[in-house]
């Protein structure tokens, strides 16, 4: 779990919270969970206040982490940003923290 026998945090849980908890990141994690693969231009329509060059560092930070990977294709400019599976293996999570929002946040947003 989350504590280790010591009483101190278990230095796993605490990476995860350390990417978790940068801003933007759980969003950038959301949007390609709901949307799949996305081009840098969707992910900044869909989380529109952060800066561009935030973005660039979040999503060099997560694939760096192995959580999403950049995409290039052959013969084309596209590029495109897409979850890795261990990057998928957090819907479950994701979908838990919505069904926590939605419960605490009911009528408050």
């Amino acid at each position: 779990m989350g504590i280790k026998e010591d009483g101190k945090l278990c230095p796993k849980f605490m990476k995860t919270f350390e990417i978790l908890g940068r801003k933007w990141n759980g969003l950038i994690i959301e949007v390609l969970l709901s949307n799949g693969p996305s081009r840098f231009k969707d992910l900044t329509g869909a989380v529109c206040t952060c800066s561009d060059r935030v973005l660039v560092e979040r999503l060099k930070e997560l694939e760096e982490e192995g959580l999403v990977e950049r995409r290039t294709y052959v013969d084309s400019a596209l590029i495109e940003y897409a979850l890795t599976e261990r990057g998928e293996a957090m819907r479950p999570l994701m979908d838990e923290i919505h069904r926590w929002a939605d419960q605490t946040y009911a009528t408050t947003v």
